[in-house]
């Protein structure tokens, strides 16, 4: 069995943290990554069904969502090769690399390359239209990769943009979840 006590406390102290200074976005990453990073150094949480690769593509799995829309917590599941069209989320966020390695290509609003960097084991990345908000990620290495990302929204149902790479146009589109179901927190009968 998991422990699912790992995550239902990480999703207490960011509600607790939402509750407080949901309206400050600094504060929100700074205090939710070091929460964040707490959550990744232990990998005994996550049940396996949200963490199951797809070879049709990388998988995001709703593993929360606070009841006001104000967060949610996803776990991302990528095969070697897989990757992300380019795209913006529109709401602050954190992805926290649990297995594997991720890599993350920025792009300027203008769709130039910024630069990239390599997301390891137990490293925080963080976006937001603020400080950088459009990407490309993309699992590069040989083994599956398993991220948990936690934004300031219910991601799933906001809507983004991905960005043609050739003439930087943007397409509406909401992600949704592969899932049907979320994991059950609260039953502590076991």
């Amino acid at each position: 069995m998991k422990n699912l006590a790992r995550l239902r406390s990480f999703i207490q102290d960011v509600t607790r943290l939402v509750e407080r200074h949901g309206a400050d976005e600094q504060r929100m990453l700074d205090e939710g990554e070091k929460l964040l990073r707490g959550l990744i150094t232990a990998d005994d949480w996550l049940p396996e069904e949200f963490a199951r690769p797809s070879p049709e593509g990388y998988r995001q799995y709703l593993l929360h969502c606070d009841p006001m829309e104000r967060f949610s917590v996803v776990s991302f599941v990528w095969m070697p090769g897989q990757r992300t069209p380019i795209h913006d989320h529109t709401v602050w966020g954190l992805v926290g690399v649990m297995r594997g390695e991720e890599t993350c290509e920025e792009y300027s609003t203008a769709l130039a390359a910024t630069g990239s960097h390599p997301v390891r084991r137990g490293e925080v990345d963080r976006v937001s239209p603020r400080i950088g908000d459009v990407h490309v990620v993309a699992n590069d290495g040989k083994d599956v990769a398993v991220s948990i990302h936690v934004y300031g929204a219910n991601i799933g149902a906001v809507r983004r943009h991905t960005y043609d790479p050739a003439t930087g146009a943007p397409l509406s589109f909401v992600s949704g979840y592969a899932n049907v179901t979320v994991p059950n927190l609260w039953d502590r009968s076991r």
